[in-house]
Protein backbone atom coordinates (compact mmCIF):
# COMPACT_ATOMS: atom_id res chain seq x y z
CA UNK A 1 0.00 0.00 0.00
CA UNK A 2 2.26 2.25 0.84
CA UNK A 3 4.17 1.68 -2.34
CA UNK A 4 1.38 2.35 -4.71
CA UNK A 5 0.74 5.83 -1.97
CA UNK A 6 4.01 6.66 -3.39
CA UNK A 7 3.58 5.68 -7.09
CA UNK A 8 0.54 8.00 -7.09
CA UNK A 9 1.79 10.70 -4.84
CA UNK A 10 4.62 10.92 -7.46
CA UNK A 11 2.46 10.78 -10.46
CA UNK A 12 0.22 13.51 -9.06
CA UNK A 13 3.17 15.65 -8.57
CA UNK A 14 4.85 15.33 -12.14
CA UNK A 15 1.35 15.97 -13.36
CA UNK A 16 1.04 19.65 -11.27
CA UNK A 17 4.80 20.33 -12.42
CA UNK A 18 3.40 19.67 -16.13
CA UNK A 19 -0.05 21.98 -15.58
CA UNK A 20 2.06 24.71 -14.31
CA UNK A 21 4.04 25.02 -17.52
CA UNK A 22 6.43 22.02 -17.19
CA UNK A 23 10.22 22.24 -16.90
CA UNK A 24 10.73 25.30 -14.78
CA UNK A 25 15.01 24.41 -14.77
CA UNK A 26 15.50 25.74 -18.59
CA UNK A 27 17.61 28.44 -18.76
CA UNK A 28 17.33 31.54 -20.93
CA UNK A 29 19.25 30.35 -24.26
CA UNK A 30 19.04 26.41 -23.28
CA UNK A 31 16.41 24.90 -25.82
CA UNK A 32 13.35 23.33 -24.40
CA UNK A 33 11.54 19.63 -24.76
CA UNK A 34 9.17 20.65 -27.29
CA UNK A 35 10.46 22.57 -29.40
CA UNK A 36 14.45 22.31 -31.35
CA UNK A 37 14.79 26.47 -31.00
CA UNK A 38 16.56 28.41 -27.87
CA UNK A 39 14.36 29.79 -25.42
CA UNK A 40 14.18 33.34 -24.02
CA UNK A 41 12.25 33.87 -20.70
CA UNK A 42 10.06 36.64 -19.81
CA UNK A 43 9.19 37.14 -16.43
CA UNK A 44 5.16 38.05 -15.44
CA UNK A 45 5.16 39.41 -12.04
CA UNK A 46 1.33 39.51 -11.51
CA UNK A 47 -1.35 39.27 -8.83
CA UNK A 48 -3.57 36.29 -9.47
CA UNK A 49 -5.04 36.53 -5.83
CA UNK A 50 -5.95 39.15 -2.89
CA UNK A 51 -7.98 42.13 -3.73
CA UNK A 52 -6.02 42.92 -7.22
CA UNK A 53 -6.20 39.40 -8.80
CA UNK A 54 -9.08 40.00 -10.81
CA UNK A 55 -7.20 42.74 -12.21
CA UNK A 56 -3.98 40.98 -12.48
CA UNK A 57 -5.49 37.89 -14.18
CA UNK A 58 -6.85 40.62 -17.17
CA UNK A 59 -3.12 42.27 -17.55
CA UNK A 60 -1.82 38.44 -17.75
CA UNK A 61 -4.52 37.68 -20.71
CA UNK A 62 -2.82 40.27 -22.65
CA UNK A 63 0.47 38.77 -22.36
CA UNK A 64 -0.66 35.27 -23.12
CA UNK A 65 -2.76 36.79 -26.28
CA UNK A 66 0.04 38.26 -27.56
CA UNK A 67 2.13 35.03 -26.87
CA UNK A 68 -0.05 33.37 -28.52
CA UNK A 69 0.29 35.79 -31.55
CA UNK A 70 3.87 35.56 -31.56
CA UNK A 71 5.21 33.07 -29.78
CA UNK A 72 8.98 33.69 -31.31
CA UNK A 73 11.29 36.07 -31.36
CA UNK A 74 14.17 36.30 -33.91
CA UNK A 75 17.70 37.08 -31.47
CA UNK A 76 21.19 37.82 -33.67
CA UNK A 77 19.84 35.23 -36.56
CA UNK A 78 18.61 32.63 -34.44
CA UNK A 79 14.65 31.67 -34.00
CA UNK A 80 13.63 31.39 -30.21
CA UNK A 81 10.86 30.71 -28.25
CA UNK A 82 9.46 33.09 -25.53
CA UNK A 83 7.99 31.37 -22.77
CA UNK A 84 6.00 33.20 -20.32
CA UNK A 85 7.23 32.29 -16.41
CA UNK A 86 4.04 33.48 -14.48
CA UNK A 87 4.05 33.92 -10.87
CA UNK A 88 1.58 35.20 -8.03
CA UNK A 89 2.80 38.63 -5.94
CA UNK A 90 -0.40 38.41 -3.85
CA UNK A 91 -0.78 42.04 -4.29
CA UNK A 92 0.19 42.78 -1.63
CA UNK A 93 3.91 44.79 -0.88
CA UNK A 94 5.18 42.05 1.68
CA UNK A 95 4.56 39.41 -0.60
CA UNK A 96 6.43 40.98 -3.70
CA UNK A 97 10.22 40.17 -3.01
CA UNK A 98 9.50 36.49 -2.40
CA UNK A 99 7.73 36.16 -5.91
CA UNK A 100 10.51 38.81 -7.53
CA UNK A 101 13.31 36.37 -6.60
CA UNK A 102 11.26 33.35 -7.83
CA UNK A 103 11.82 35.14 -11.14
CA UNK A 104 15.28 36.52 -10.51
CA UNK A 105 15.41 31.74 -10.10
CA UNK A 106 13.98 31.27 -12.95
CA UNK A 107 15.95 33.01 -15.49
CA UNK A 108 14.01 35.81 -17.16
CA UNK A 109 15.41 37.81 -19.37
CA UNK A 110 13.21 40.65 -18.80
CA UNK A 111 9.74 41.18 -16.26
CA UNK A 112 6.11 42.56 -16.89
CA UNK A 113 4.34 44.17 -14.38
CA UNK A 114 2.54 44.48 -11.84
CA UNK A 115 -1.24 45.68 -11.43
CA UNK A 116 -0.26 47.63 -8.61
CA UNK A 117 2.05 50.40 -7.67
CA UNK A 118 3.03 49.15 -4.03
CA UNK A 119 3.56 45.71 -5.14
CA UNK A 120 5.81 46.75 -8.22
CA UNK A 121 7.85 48.76 -5.73
CA UNK A 122 8.20 46.36 -3.47
CA UNK A 123 9.64 43.30 -6.32
CA UNK A 124 11.80 46.49 -7.88
CA UNK A 125 14.26 45.88 -5.32
CA UNK A 126 15.32 42.46 -5.89
CA UNK A 127 15.11 42.95 -9.64
CA UNK A 128 17.40 45.69 -9.55
CA UNK A 129 19.99 43.84 -7.54
CA UNK A 130 19.79 41.12 -10.16
CA UNK A 131 20.30 43.27 -12.78
CA UNK A 132 16.77 42.56 -14.45
CA UNK A 133 14.87 44.67 -16.18
CA UNK A 134 11.17 45.20 -15.59
CA UNK A 135 8.30 46.94 -17.23
CA UNK A 136 5.38 48.25 -15.18
CA UNK A 137 2.17 47.89 -17.53
CA UNK A 138 -0.48 49.90 -15.10
CA UNK A 139 1.59 50.73 -12.01
CA UNK A 140 0.88 54.41 -12.29
CA UNK A 141 2.96 55.69 -8.86
CA UNK A 142 5.93 57.78 -10.00
CA UNK A 143 8.00 56.17 -7.29
CA UNK A 144 8.16 53.11 -9.10
CA UNK A 145 10.44 54.45 -11.67
CA UNK A 146 12.51 57.30 -9.34
CA UNK A 147 13.50 54.86 -6.85
CA UNK A 148 14.57 52.00 -9.40
CA UNK A 149 17.02 52.52 -12.59
CA UNK A 150 15.80 48.95 -13.89
CA UNK A 151 11.98 49.80 -13.63
CA UNK A 152 10.33 50.98 -16.98
CA UNK A 153 6.66 51.34 -17.68
CA UNK A 154 4.31 51.99 -20.72
CA UNK A 155 1.34 53.75 -18.85
CA UNK A 156 0.25 56.99 -17.91
CA UNK A 157 1.60 58.35 -14.19
CA UNK A 158 -0.83 59.38 -11.08
CA UNK A 159 -0.14 63.26 -11.17
CA UNK A 160 -1.10 62.91 -14.95
CA UNK A 161 -4.60 60.78 -14.16
CA UNK A 162 -5.08 62.80 -11.21
CA UNK A 163 -4.85 65.88 -13.06
CA UNK A 164 -6.95 64.85 -15.63
CA UNK A 165 -9.69 63.74 -13.38
CA UNK A 166 -10.12 66.68 -11.34
CA UNK A 167 -10.13 68.71 -14.63
CA UNK A 168 -12.87 66.91 -16.01
CA UNK A 169 -14.89 66.95 -12.47
CA UNK A 170 -14.25 70.68 -11.54
CA UNK A 171 -14.76 71.85 -16.05
CA UNK A 172 -16.69 69.36 -17.46
CA UNK A 173 -19.66 68.50 -14.82
CA UNK A 174 -19.31 71.61 -13.05
CA UNK A 175 -18.70 70.29 -9.91
CA UNK A 176 -16.89 72.66 -7.01
CA UNK A 177 -17.02 70.42 -3.74
CA UNK A 178 -15.12 66.60 -4.66
CA UNK A 179 -15.32 63.65 -1.69
CA UNK A 180 -12.45 61.35 -2.08
CA UNK A 181 -12.05 57.89 -0.48
CA UNK A 182 -9.30 55.63 -0.17
CA UNK A 183 -8.01 52.37 1.36
CA UNK A 184 -5.80 53.37 4.38
CA UNK A 185 -2.31 51.62 3.85
CA UNK A 186 -2.58 51.41 -0.48
CA UNK A 187 0.08 53.62 -2.36
CA UNK A 188 -1.92 53.56 -5.16
CA UNK A 189 -5.12 55.04 -3.71
CA UNK A 190 -3.24 57.07 -1.57
CA UNK A 191 -1.20 58.73 -4.45
CA UNK A 192 -3.89 59.33 -6.66
CA UNK A 193 -6.44 60.98 -4.17
CA UNK A 194 -3.09 63.54 -3.20
CA UNK A 195 -2.70 64.85 -6.73
CA UNK A 196 -6.46 64.74 -7.74
CA UNK A 197 -6.84 67.02 -4.33
CA UNK A 198 -3.60 68.98 -5.85
CA UNK A 199 -5.27 70.05 -9.07
CA UNK A 200 -8.61 69.91 -7.99
CA UNK A 201 -7.94 72.83 -5.01
CA UNK A 202 -6.28 74.64 -7.52
CA UNK A 203 -8.73 74.93 -9.76
CA UNK A 204 -10.17 76.42 -6.97
CA UNK A 205 -12.63 73.21 -5.57
CA UNK A 206 -12.97 72.09 -2.01
CA UNK A 207 -12.40 68.46 -1.41
CA UNK A 208 -13.29 66.10 1.77
CA UNK A 209 -11.50 63.09 2.29
CA UNK A 210 -11.78 59.95 4.03
CA UNK A 211 -10.02 56.69 4.29
CA UNK A 212 -11.21 53.41 4.78
CA UNK A 213 -9.69 49.93 6.44
CA UNK A 214 -8.13 47.01 4.09
CA UNK A 215 -11.25 44.58 4.37
CA UNK A 216 -14.38 46.88 4.17
CA UNK A 217 -17.13 45.49 2.68
CA UNK A 218 -20.12 48.46 3.88
CA UNK A 219 -19.76 51.90 2.24
CA UNK A 220 -22.81 52.84 3.08
CA UNK A 221 -21.57 55.46 5.92
CA UNK A 222 -19.23 56.90 3.31
CA UNK A 223 -21.86 57.36 1.04
CA UNK A 224 -24.04 59.39 3.34
CA UNK A 225 -20.75 61.33 4.33
CA UNK A 226 -20.35 62.68 0.95
CA UNK A 227 -23.82 63.43 1.10
CA UNK A 228 -23.71 65.26 3.76
CA UNK A 229 -20.66 67.32 2.47
CA UNK A 230 -22.80 68.04 -0.57
CA UNK A 231 -20.24 66.73 -2.85
CA UNK A 232 -21.17 66.65 -6.55
CA UNK A 233 -18.25 63.93 -7.22
CA UNK A 234 -16.91 60.69 -5.09
CA UNK A 235 -13.38 59.96 -6.47
CA UNK A 236 -12.62 56.64 -5.38
CA UNK A 237 -9.64 55.27 -6.59
CA UNK A 238 -9.81 51.76 -5.33
CA UNK A 239 -9.80 47.99 -6.57
CA UNK A 240 -12.25 46.21 -7.79
CA UNK A 241 -13.97 44.74 -5.54
CA UNK A 242 -14.26 48.19 -3.30
CA UNK A 243 -15.67 49.88 -6.62
CA UNK A 244 -18.50 47.45 -7.11
CA UNK A 245 -19.49 48.05 -3.50
CA UNK A 246 -19.25 51.53 -3.72
CA UNK A 247 -21.13 51.35 -6.90
CA UNK A 248 -23.87 49.51 -4.99
CA UNK A 249 -23.80 51.72 -2.34
CA UNK A 250 -24.00 54.94 -4.18
CA UNK A 251 -27.43 53.51 -5.78
CA UNK A 252 -28.88 52.34 -2.68
CA UNK A 253 -28.41 55.61 -0.76
CA UNK A 254 -29.30 57.79 -4.20
CA UNK A 255 -26.44 59.81 -4.20
CA UNK A 256 -27.39 61.99 -7.09
CA UNK A 257 -23.65 63.15 -8.48
CA UNK A 258 -20.81 61.29 -10.01
CA UNK A 259 -18.78 58.69 -9.09
CA UNK A 260 -15.15 59.18 -10.75
CA UNK A 261 -12.39 55.97 -10.71
CA UNK A 262 -9.46 55.69 -12.22
CA UNK A 263 -7.85 53.08 -14.46
CA UNK A 264 -8.87 50.46 -11.69
CA UNK A 265 -12.55 50.66 -12.49
CA UNK A 266 -12.58 49.85 -16.60
CA UNK A 267 -13.78 46.40 -15.55
CA UNK A 268 -16.12 44.37 -16.74
CA UNK A 269 -17.19 43.45 -12.77
CA UNK A 270 -17.66 47.36 -12.42
CA UNK A 271 -19.79 46.95 -15.13
CA UNK A 272 -21.49 44.36 -13.92
CA UNK A 273 -22.32 45.99 -10.61
CA UNK A 274 -23.53 49.72 -12.34
CA UNK A 275 -25.97 47.60 -14.71
CA UNK A 276 -29.52 48.45 -13.47
CA UNK A 277 -28.60 50.48 -11.22
CA UNK A 278 -29.13 54.75 -10.96
CA UNK A 279 -25.66 55.78 -11.15
CA UNK A 280 -22.95 57.84 -13.24
CA UNK A 281 -19.74 56.56 -13.11
CA UNK A 282 -16.66 58.34 -15.66
CA UNK A 283 -13.57 56.61 -15.24
CA UNK A 284 -9.99 57.19 -16.72
CA UNK A 285 -8.44 54.49 -18.64
CA UNK A 286 -5.56 53.34 -21.63
CA UNK A 287 -7.77 51.99 -24.03
CA UNK A 288 -11.41 52.00 -25.52
CA UNK A 289 -12.64 48.77 -27.10
CA UNK A 290 -12.81 49.51 -30.66
CA UNK A 291 -9.28 51.03 -30.54
CA UNK A 292 -8.20 49.07 -32.94
CA UNK A 293 -10.54 46.30 -34.65
CA UNK A 294 -7.87 43.76 -35.64
CA UNK A 295 -6.53 42.89 -32.01
CA UNK A 296 -10.34 43.43 -30.68
CA UNK A 297 -11.64 40.92 -32.85
CA UNK A 298 -8.53 38.71 -32.22
CA UNK A 299 -8.47 38.39 -28.54
CA UNK A 300 -12.41 38.13 -28.25
CA UNK A 301 -11.81 34.94 -30.39
CA UNK A 302 -9.11 33.79 -28.44
CA UNK A 303 -11.19 34.32 -25.24
CA UNK A 304 -14.23 32.50 -26.25
CA UNK A 305 -11.60 29.52 -27.64
CA UNK A 306 -10.09 29.11 -24.29
CA UNK A 307 -12.83 28.47 -21.05
CA UNK A 308 -9.66 29.38 -18.80
CA UNK A 309 -9.24 32.92 -20.37
CA UNK A 310 -13.11 33.66 -20.38
CA UNK A 311 -12.85 32.79 -16.75
CA UNK A 312 -10.18 34.56 -15.77
CA UNK A 313 -11.66 37.66 -18.04
CA UNK A 314 -14.79 37.74 -15.56
CA UNK A 315 -16.87 35.41 -17.86
CA UNK A 316 -17.18 37.13 -20.73
CA UNK A 317 -15.33 38.86 -23.89
CA UNK A 318 -15.19 42.84 -22.56
CA UNK A 319 -11.90 43.85 -23.21
CA UNK A 320 -10.74 45.83 -20.26
CA UNK A 321 -7.57 48.14 -21.16
CA UNK A 322 -5.31 46.68 -18.87
CA UNK A 323 -5.57 43.58 -20.99
CA UNK A 324 -5.19 45.85 -24.36
CA UNK A 325 -1.44 47.19 -22.17
CA UNK A 326 -0.23 43.55 -20.82
CA UNK A 327 -0.79 42.71 -24.88
CA UNK A 328 1.28 45.64 -25.51
CA UNK A 329 4.00 45.41 -22.68
CA UNK A 330 4.70 42.02 -24.23
CA UNK A 331 5.79 43.06 -27.56
CA UNK A 332 7.37 45.95 -26.23
CA UNK A 333 10.22 43.29 -24.37
CA UNK A 334 10.28 41.62 -27.71
CA UNK A 335 11.23 44.96 -29.19
CA UNK A 336 14.12 45.33 -26.27
CA UNK A 337 15.24 41.70 -26.85
CA UNK A 338 15.82 42.18 -30.32
CA UNK A 339 17.37 45.62 -30.29
CA UNK A 340 19.69 43.95 -27.21
CA UNK A 341 20.41 40.82 -29.68
CA UNK A 342 20.46 38.79 -26.45
CA UNK A 343 19.14 37.24 -23.67
CA UNK A 344 21.31 38.58 -21.61
CA UNK A 345 19.08 41.07 -19.03
CA UNK A 346 22.19 43.73 -18.88
CA UNK A 347 21.79 43.59 -22.38
CA UNK A 348 17.71 43.92 -22.91
CA UNK A 349 18.18 46.90 -19.76
CA UNK A 350 20.52 48.55 -21.76
CA UNK A 351 18.38 48.57 -24.99
CA UNK A 352 15.16 49.25 -23.41
CA UNK A 353 15.86 53.68 -23.65
CA UNK A 354 15.93 53.64 -26.88
CA UNK A 355 12.92 51.05 -27.94
CA UNK A 356 9.85 52.85 -30.21
CA UNK A 357 7.06 50.79 -30.36
CA UNK A 358 3.45 51.53 -31.82
CA UNK A 359 1.21 49.65 -29.84
CA UNK A 360 -2.68 49.13 -29.85
CA UNK A 361 -2.76 51.44 -26.78
CA UNK A 362 -0.40 54.40 -28.84
CA UNK A 363 3.37 54.68 -29.38
CA UNK A 364 5.55 53.71 -26.13
CA UNK A 365 8.33 55.26 -26.03
CA UNK A 366 10.36 56.19 -22.80
CA UNK A 367 11.70 58.95 -20.87
CA UNK A 368 14.85 59.74 -19.17
CA UNK A 369 13.36 58.22 -15.82
CA UNK A 370 12.05 55.21 -18.29
CA UNK A 371 8.50 56.28 -17.82
CA UNK A 372 6.29 56.06 -21.11
CA UNK A 373 6.19 58.98 -22.97
CA UNK A 374 2.31 59.48 -22.57
CA UNK A 375 0.00 63.04 -22.85
CA UNK A 376 -4.22 61.47 -22.92
CA UNK A 377 -6.66 59.29 -21.38
CA UNK A 378 -9.17 57.62 -22.55
CA UNK A 379 -12.61 59.17 -20.40
CA UNK A 380 -15.21 56.51 -20.78
CA UNK A 381 -18.41 56.17 -18.87
CA UNK A 382 -21.18 53.41 -17.37
CA UNK A 383 -24.00 52.39 -19.58
CA UNK A 384 -25.89 51.24 -16.96
CA UNK A 385 -28.60 50.27 -19.34
CA UNK A 386 -26.60 48.19 -21.88
CA UNK A 387 -23.56 47.14 -19.40
CA UNK A 388 -21.03 48.00 -21.46
CA UNK A 389 -18.57 50.80 -21.37
CA UNK A 390 -19.27 54.51 -23.48
CA UNK A 391 -16.02 56.43 -25.32
CA UNK A 392 -16.76 60.19 -23.48
CA UNK A 393 -13.59 62.03 -24.90
CA UNK A 394 -9.39 61.56 -24.67
CA UNK A 395 -8.54 64.03 -22.10
CA UNK A 396 -5.46 66.06 -21.97
CA UNK A 397 -4.35 67.95 -18.44
CA UNK A 398 -4.26 71.27 -21.05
Amino acid sequence: MKRLFAFVLALAMAMSLMACGGDKSTSAGETSGDSANKVVKIGVYEPQTGDNGGGGKKEILGMQYANYVQPTVEIGGETYDVKLEIVDNRTTPENGPSAASELVNRGVSVVLGSYGSGVSMAGGAIFAEAGIPAIGVTCTNPQVTADCDVYFRICFLDPFQGTVLANYAYNELGVTTAYTLAMLGSDYDQGLVYYFTQAFEALGGTVKSEDFPEGSANFVSYINNAKAEGAGVIFAPVSINYAQLIVEAADAQGFEGALLGSDTWDDNMVIESAKGRDVDVFVTTFYQEGGNADFDAGIKEWINANADAKTNNGGNDMISAVTAMGYDAYFTALEAIKAAGSTDPKAVLEALPGVSYEGVSGLIEFDDIGDAKRDSAFIKTANTEAGAWDFVKVQTVG
